[in-house]
């Protein structure tokens, strides 16, 4: 593969100012563009150590306006990533719309390092590609135009470029004896850096290789690419683009899903194999209450000593009790281990990115607590229904949410999905007593009555969401709660058995 590239490539010092001017214009020009635009812009800069990374992302810096661009170098994980998945940190550093993202050492440096010395196995290492795949693909679907490239030096020209570095005070302390190991594996670098490029090239996110052996002709490659590929995205997104239909339901086999198929459809829709019949009386609730309060407790203090998190979703029609249950959850929790996240339509800064970065900036770390009242399931329902997001944005969002999830999973996270079902006789009389109680009747809005005029919409989109994102490791809960009593002694038995076998 690196055979290809051109080699000995060199541009000239006239050359090099001839152009400099009228590109660093144009480049500021495209900038200001892209401000305007509905779109971030994420440049990743991998390869050869000594092939010109860091200079290429100060130049970028220093030619365009350094305000609006977000620069980043990752290393290995800090204990504070470490306590929350592994995407975790790139998510939440990702630009907003109308704005650059420099990447050095992104993504693609901790597999292929690891991969190098041997400290990842070869199925763990495809399916750290895979994700890597999939985290590009959900930005590029979103809008987000991906420019990736590869820095090359053969391993000569590698040495010559680290003894230089090495030679020169203000530069010396780029180069330590870990750029001398990796340039001893310089072959098997170059091996695994071939495989992490084939597997990762795509359409939405394609790799350029680069000749990094010339400064200034490394500097107009990279530079001038960047400008027309923002040009180019910006004029294609202005233009108007054809409708695409969402994918279909299935048997979770849709190219480039998450780590977790959801379930097959199945011959009854979810929601109607829900008992609404359920009940229980006063006198057994008040006797079971404080028991599961007692167990839930003891439970929670064990996650917290093994640094255990844990994710609960909580969905369901309105009026369906939420609130209440989250109520008798917390109070059998240390108010400083929780935090309760009711969601709403998303402000500006939210809006200017990805649906799922507010949610992964909430995401707990080792130990805590975190508590949706509504959630990102938001995306296939009332965005799907309202009209707020369209049929290709709320169809490709099963995807990413089985992927979102799978990752808080993996991470050792808890993570449960409650769904508070009751009919719309019930609904229609908890809306009339809210109505008629003084200390409720701020629950109620008009959009709650104009919302049950929907309900058959709102039920076919629940059935589907259910269907295509319960998956083994994060199923849904479907909880009868027509008596409320008995829907918060369920919500907290079936918490409870979930954190024992977590907890082993």
């Amino acid at each position: 593969m690196f055979d290809q590239i051109e080699r000995g490539n060199a541009v000239g010092k006239r050359e090099f100012n001839a152009v400099a001017s009228e590109l660093r214009t144009s480049l500021i020009l495209t900038q200001q563009e892209l401000r305007k635009a509905d779109c971030p812009v994420l440049i990743i800069f991998g390869g050869v150590d000594g092939a010109g990374k860091s200079e290429l992302a100060g130049l970028l810096n220093e030619w365009m306006d350094p305000r609006w661009i977000v620069t980043r170098a990752y290393g290995p994980r800090t204990r504070r990533e470490k306590t929350r998945p592994e995407f975790w940190r790139y998510w939440v550093d990702i630009p907003p719309k109308g704005q650059i993202g420099v990447y050095l050492s992104a993504w693609y440096s901790q597999p292929l390092v690891d991969r190098v010395y041997g400290r990842l196995k070869k199925r763990r290492f495809e399916l750290d590609l895979s994700r890597i795949k999939e985290f590009e693909r959900c930005l590029a679907d979103d809008g987000a135009l991906i420019l990736k490239f590869w820095m090359h030096l053969d391993k000569g020209q590698q040495k010559r470029r680290l003894r230089k570095l090495e030679k020169q005070p203000e530069q010396h302390w780029k180069v330590d004896e870990q750029d001398w190991r990796n340039w001893e594996n310089y072959d098997r670098f170059i091996e695994v850096a071939e495989r992490i490029i084939e597997q990762t090239d795509a359409p939405y996110a394609p790799w350029r290789l680069v000749d990094g052996g010339d400064a200034r002709y490394r500097s107009l490659v990279v530079l001038r690419t960047v400008r027309e590929a923002i040009g180019d995205h910006l004029a294609r997104r202005a233009r108007p683009q054809p409708a695409v239909q969402p994918p279909a339901a299935g048997n979770g086999a849709e190219n480039g899903g998450g780590a977790a198929a959801y379930r097959g459809p199945t011959s009854r829709p979810p929601l109607a194999r829900v008992d609404l019949g359920a009940s229980v009386d006063k006198p057994e609730y008040n006797e079971k209450l404080p028991n599961l309060r007692r167990r839930l407790n003891e439970l929670y203090r064990r996650a917290k000593d093994r640094e255990m998190a844990s994710v609960l979703v909580f969905e369901g029609w309105d009026a369906a009790g939420k609130g209440g249950t989250i109520r008798r959850i917390t109070a059998a929790l240390d108010a400083r281990d929780y935090r309760i996240y009711p969601v709403a339509a998303p402000n500006d800064l939210e809006n200017s990115h990805h649906y799922l970065w507010r949610f992964w900036q909430r995401i707990p770390r080792d130990g805590k607590f975190a508590i949706f009242d509504r959630s990102w399931y938001g995306r296939v329902m009332v965005e799907r229904v309202e009209g707020f997001a369209s049929e290709a944005e709320w169809g490709r969002a099963f995807r990413e949410i089985r992927e979102f999830e799978d990752q808080i999973v993996g991470h050792g996270t808890l993570l449960m999905k409650f769904w508070l079902h009751i009919d719309p006789d019930e609904q229609a009389r908890r809306f009339q007593s809210r109505a008629e109680t003084p200390y409720k009747n701020w629950k109620l809005t008009d959009e709650d009555w104009r919302n049950r005029d929907r309900w058959r919409e709102y039920e076919a989109a629940v059935n589907e969401m259910v269907t295509r994102t319960s998956t083994a490791a994060a199923p849904w809960q479907l909880v009868p709660f027509n008596d409320k009593r008995h829907g918060r002694l369920d919500v907290l038995t079936r918490l409870c058995e979930a954190m024992e076998r977590k907890l082993g």
